[in-house]
């Protein structure tokens, strides 16, 4: 019987190396985000080259610029976080990263020794996120009435106050 519960435990725990096919596809989910953000930032710069050697201005020119370099920002984050994801969940599933560990004391940002710390580190970065995507949006509006700024001061406020509380999160 002891030699049942051992195998049984010993396949139990190499199912531990299924988080592979995520870790592998968030790599490659990161990759492509980096080179759509990298192609957004270029076709952008394209465009900005060209309304100037042509001496143009269309309507609403820099609001353009400014979100479509905001929209490759965003992608650059969901990027990191897809990284972020990839090496925690290779840290905490399968082993350390053995080069991680001799950088580590430079650089803290992937080092992962817990799912409550890799939760922590993902949030953040979606939370940065969503603040991009909220000023894309808030930038791209149009305000005709005192009271839609007086509701966009108030947001602004809000994202300020959770961004301070979310700094705070993790500190002693």
């Amino acid at each position: 019987m002891k030699w049942l519960e051992e195998s049984f435990e010993g396949s139990l725990w190499a199912t531990r190396f299924m988080v592979i096919s995520a870790v592998v596809f968030g790599l490659i989910g990161a990759t492509v985000l980096f080179i759509v953000a990298s192609f957004d930032i270029y076709n952008i710069a394209a465009y900005v080259i060209d309304v100037y050697a042509n001496h143009l201005h269309p309507d609403k020119f820099h609001e353009k610029v400014v979100g479509e370099v905001i929209g490759a920002v965003d992608l650059y984050l969901i990027g990191v976080v897809m990284l972020l994801f990839s090496f925690g969940i290779y840290e905490l599933f399968i082993s350390e990263i053995d080069v991680a560990k001799m950088e580590e004391r430079k650089n803290k940002i992937l080092a992962i020794h817990s799912l409550d710390q890799l939760k922590d580190k993902i949030s953040k970065v979606i939370v940065m996120v969503l603040v991009v995507g909220f000023f894309k949006k808030v930038g791209l509006a149009e305000y005709t009435q005192p009271l839609e700024l007086l509701y966009l001061a108030l947001s602004i406020t809000a994202v300020s106050v959770g961004l301070y509380f979310l700094g705070k999160v993790g500190k002693h």
